[in-house]
């Protein structure tokens, strides 16, 4: 994926320090939660509630000790301890599901935001951001990245905030009962640091290399499955199964080496939390025999010790989680950060007409991901408005490039394109688009039901708009020759239609747009004689009283347009009628047209 990597890992994968700065750029994620601020600083209430009526049980665990041995301080007996511990356990229950529920409410609220964010943010983007990034690719990080930060808000954050205040209470029993004891246990704690900052570094390097191989994993898929038939025509399947089951071992090989740093951090806590702990335990025995301390207060210590090794061990764990986290938040918000190419806000600018007349004047293009190949070279265009024209050449002389610029895909290099005498780059994006209709020679339709892509032209259209656009664009009859009719539904990129079908669904789309400028990118070529006269006609109606750019491999489509650009390599070598050109004895026109016209006659 061809995108910066961000502050967690260099581009070799090395482990970078998190400095203040970009940690204070990854924690802007948490603007999301501003509109659930309220659940949210009530869940962490709740949770420090919850923490520290905790803390009374270990207490509780000595203090049983001592009253069964006779040498408690405090003059409470077995059951009242007992009915105390029994009430303490039902209102933490309610709390901890309170908490729960806000903390709950809050993650899937705050992450749905983040998801339509993204989405919205990635539809906005201009066509060079997807020609950079695979959509597989994104498609992985709008939901693994995603994921881990609803794990982080839901679980994680929460847990590390109660094990910090376990920890913090903990040792303020202990320092406030059992000083000397205390000083015993605490003298770990710099190792345990110390530990924690080293194989945080490697924790936080193999984590994101894991996510970005996982990524790479689901583009296989995503790319396979959408070429499935390609796959199979070519008998392939032994070669991608080999290719993903490669990129799953490298995922796997990571994720080892991450469970390995994972799994040591975690054992090193351990080995030195027990080692100590055991060590406390001997220290305590000998006082309790030296009658320094009663036999609970040595059990309640001990226990104590427990629940904060627990803590500080979890801590170390939720750290990393809580790092891959803050990894995944500056990938979203990175992503968040882009320049859109249109705005999603209603506008309240009325909606104006193009009359259609259309200039391109010496226009040079290269295209982003090749700059060191000029497409158009100084190219000069002229379409009056509401007329139509052809554009014809060999392959790769530029004339789809022409239709993408026109529909503002890319800027130009220099020069200018101008529609009704106004450079398009002055122009409200969407409102431009809104005048422009295409129709491509491969269409690919949604998912859904035959109305839905048809109404795709226009959003508010009613039911005899609909019919209409189908009836003009010669789709009705075989529209209806369906049980369902329109609520036919077409399958993945409209599969279960045939092409000439998809062809008349996709004009019956620009119709019902009803646009000032027509963009016809060889909408015919892939048909069979039949569909093509079918979907020609359709085409013809589509035209009527709008300005077309029409592009054209088959010559005897385009006989009657007002005039004919030859393109080749980025420049215009010929222009005018069929007839003009056709009499032009050496033109590339006249040559192009005797081969087709020929070779349509020894077919016939």
């Amino acid at each position: 994926m061809a995108q910066r990597r961000g502050p967690w890992a260099n581009d070799d994968g090395t482990s970078v320090k998190l400095n203040p700065g970009e940690f204070k750029k990854a924690i802007k994620i948490f603007r999301f939660l501003r509109p659930y601020r309220y659940r949210f600083f009530t869940g962490l209430v709740l949770l420090g509630i919850s923490s520290m009526v905790f803390m009374i049980f270990p207490q509780a665990s000595g203090e049983l000790l001592d009253i069964a041995t006779g040498t408690s301080k405090r003059g409470l007996t077995l059951n009242q301890v007992g009915i105390g511990l029994l009430c303490i356990l039902v209102v933490q229950s309610f709390i901890s599901y309170t908490r729960v529920m806000l903390f709950n409410h809050v993650s899937e609220h705050s992450m749905a935001d983040i998801r339509k964010a993204l989405y919205d943010k990635i539809i906005t983007l201009p066509i060079t951001f997807f020609e950079k990034n695979r959509i597989g690719e994104l498609t992985s990080r709008t939901t693994n990245d995603v994921q881990q930060l609803q794990d982080a808000l839901s679980i994680t954050l929460a847990e590390f905030i109660r094990q910090i205040i376990v920890l913090i209470a903990g040792c303020s029993i202990l320092f406030s009962q059992m000083p000397k004891l205390s000083l015993i246990m605490l003298s770990t704690f710099p190792i345990i640091v110390l530990a924690a900052i080293y194989f945080g570094k490697k924790i936080r390097k193999f984590s994101k290399r894991r996510q970005d191989e996982l990524a790479e994993s689901n583009t296989i898929i995503e790319e396979t499955l959408q070429s499935i038939s390609s796959v199979k025509a070519f008998t392939n399947e032994i070669f991608e199964s080999v290719r993903y089951g490669n990129s799953i071992g490298n995922v796997v090989k990571t994720s080892m080496k991450f469970g390995q740093m994972r799994g040591g951090f975690i054992a090193f806590i351990i080995a030195v939390l027990f080692g100590a702990m055991f060590f406390v335990l001997w220290q305590g025995s000998v006082m309790v025999q030296n009658k320094e301390m009663t036999p609970g207060e040595l059990v309640s210590f001990i226990v104590i010790t427990a629940v904060i090794g627990g803590s500080i061990g979890s801590i170390g764990d939720f750290y990393t989680q809580l790092l891959k986290a803050l990894g995944s938040s500056e990938r979203i918000l990175e992503m968040l950060d882009m320049p859109s190419e249109v705005s999603l806000e209603k506008t309240t600018e009325p909606k104006s007409r193009f009359e259609g007349h259309i200039s391109f004047r010496d226009v040079r293009f290269s295209y982003p991901t090749r700059d060191d190949v000029e497409v158009l070279k100084g190219l000069n265009l002229e379409i009056k408005a509401g007329s139509k024209v052809a554009l014809v050449g060999t392959s790769g002389g530029g004339k789809s490039t022409i239709v993408q610029l026109l529909l503002h895909y890319y800027n130009v290099n220099s020069g200018s394109i101008f529609v009704d005498g106004k450079n398009i780059n002055e122009f409200n994006i969407t409102s431009y688009r809104e005048n422009i209709a295409l129709v491509p020679q491969e269409v690919i339709l949604f998912g859904g039901t035959i109305r839905e892509n048809i109404g795709y032209g226009k959003s508010n259209a009613t039911e005899e708009e609909i019919i209409e656009a189908a009836r003009k664009a010669n789709a009705w009859d075989f529209i209806q020759s369906f049980p369902d009719g329109l609520n036919t539904i077409v399958g993945e990129r409209g599969v279960k239609l045939s092409g000439g079908q998809r062809q008349r669904i996709a004009i019956a789309r620009a119709i019902l747009k009803d646009p000032a400028i027509l963009l016809l990118d060889e909408a015919t070529s892939a048909l069979d004689a039949e569909s093509e006269r079918v979907v020609q006609e359709a085409l013809n109606t589509l035209m009527e009283g709008r300005t077309a750019l029409v592009i054209a491999h088959r010559l005897a489509t385009i006989r009657e347009v007002d005039c004919i650009y030859v393109i080749d390599n980025g420049m215009i070598i010929e222009k005018g009628t069929h007839e003009e050109l056709s009499a032009m004895e050496n033109g590339v026109y006249n040559s192009l047209a005797k081969l087709q016209f020929d070779a349509n006659a020894a077919l016939a």
